[in-house]
């Protein structure tokens, strides 16, 4: 597969080079510039099928020209231990929980890909990468577990003061472990834009091999492709209309997930996101990236540090709005709308809802007499464990559910103990040091 970015169609990568480049020298971000048609495989497929066996067949699909496909199955092998789970509610209701990895967020199996694969294709080409994250405790806590024994891959993560969490003493650079943690003075928008400075020193980043563990890493986004074929595997069989996805905003990472599936022949007929600033309705009912009132080449460049997904939602419409219209729903939830739907998912199915899967369901709410009149099914994406949420279930619902071990054990705060970070100066002398 190749890769083309975003401000620059002419522009051609392979997927390693988009992956380790991370940004493309115009300041966009990468975007597939073909995609597989897999119809024949994905109606192959049922819910027997494992779910490294689906991220064994696509990645082999993505990188098959640099690969062979031995080295594609032991990178999903490896990255995926344990599976999304694909629960049916009702007849016209599917519940997708993507929180069964290390630390309860669906995150974890991005992540763990992204290592994966850099591991296995680092070993392979040889050379070192170093992750360059800011992080509000979450991806430390994951990549300390996840590079435990990596012999190619260390990190660097910028934590504001006093957010350090989930981390063991094995773990630390400095304890002979491929995590080094260090705090910074600021707020999450300036510590981004010193990491930023690091990023912009082009030479610097390849002498390194600096890149980053957030969806801005093509690598990072396209895993999660995955779960979109999956669980059509895993409900085929028992639906017989339209299948739409409902999901919570977030970054947006999983929705351009689902409609690079889409492009790969995945029968699915529209995604519904809650509204948000960036991506909402205008007036006349069209969707609307709110970005898009300024030309891609005439904006700042992609801060690495910050996802750029928006700016693929836009690449991959262009300028047809009217497909988007008919295939992309942001529909607008209000917190009443919120606690009732979640509410709900607990009285009629037992299920505890954080605030983004409360959203979703929000959303199903809000447009399934349209669908269920056309026997349409829903699919619905619980991405991280309600115990991370257990202040908000308690408040909606009056009751909490318990966290795993793991989950328990990446909550726990971490004291550093060790002088702070002033600026990106710092941070490369931290980088030179590994």
């Amino acid at each position: 597969m190749q890769f083309t970015s975003t401000r620059n169609s002419d522009l051609t990568v392979s997927f390693s080079k988009a992956v380790r480049d991370c940004i493309p020298d115009d300041g966009g971000v990468f975007v597939p510039s073909m995609i597989e048609d897999l119809r024949r495989w994905i109606y192959y497929i049922n819910e027997n099928t494992p779910f490294t066996s689906i991220a064994g067949a696509l990645t082999s699909a993505l990188i098959k020209d640099e690969f062979s496909p031995i080295i594609c199955e032991t990178i999903a092998t490896k990255a995926f231990p344990v599976e999304p789970k694909v629960r049916q509610l009702d007849d016209k209701l599917f519940l997708m929980e993507l929180y069964h990895g290390f630390t309860g967020y669906h995150r974890d199996y991005g992540v763990s890909y992204l290592c994966s694969y850099l591991e296995a294709t680092l070993q392979l080409n040889g050379g070192k990468a170093i992750f360059l994250n800011f992080t509000h405790g979450g991806i430390g806590a994951l990549l300390s577990r996840i590079l435990k024994g990596k012999k190619n891959i260390k990190a660097v993560l910028v934590y504001k003061k006093g957010t350090v969490r989930g981390l063991d003493q094995e773990s630390l650079a400095w304890n002979g472990g491929n995590i080094y943690p260090i705090e910074m003075e600021g707020t999450e928008a300036e510590i981004k834009a010193e990491i930023s400075k690091v990023f912009a020193d082009k030479e610097f980043v390849e002498k390194y091999g600096l890149t980053v563990a957030n969806t801005t890493n093509v690598c990072r986004l396209l895993s999660q492709i995955f779960f979109f074929p999956y669980s059509f595997a895993q409900i085929k069989s028992k639906v017989n209309g339209d299948i739409f996805y409902a999901m919570d905003a977030g970054n947006y990472g999983t929705l351009m997930a689902g409609l690079y599936s889409w492009r790969f022949a995945l029968p699915v007929n529209g995604f519904y996101v809650p509204s948000t600033i960036e991506f909402c309705r205008n007036p006349a009912g069209m969707p609307v990236v709110l970005d898009s009132v300024v030309d891609m080449n005439k904006r700042g460049d992609a801060n690495p540090a910050i996802p750029a997904n928006l700016e693929r939602l836009e690449s991959f419409f262009g300028h047809n709005e009217l497909m988007m219209r008919n295939f992309v729903f942001p529909t607008e939830i209000d917190e009443r709308k919120r606690e009732k739907a979640a509410k709900e998912l607990y009285m009629k199915y037992g299920v505890f809802a954080d605030p983004g899967t409360a959203s979703a369901y929000a959303v199903i709410k809000e447009n399934e007499h349209n669908m269920y009149e056309d026997e349409g099914t829903f699919v619905l994406m619980a991405y991280n464990h309600p115990s991370l949420s257990a202040d908000y279930c308690r408040h909606v619902i009056g009751e909490s559910p318990e966290a795993t071990p793991e989950i328990a054990s990446a909550m726990k705060p971490f004291a550093l103990n060790k002088p702070s970070a002033t600026d990106s100066n710092k941070l490369k002398e931290i980088i030179k040091s590994l």
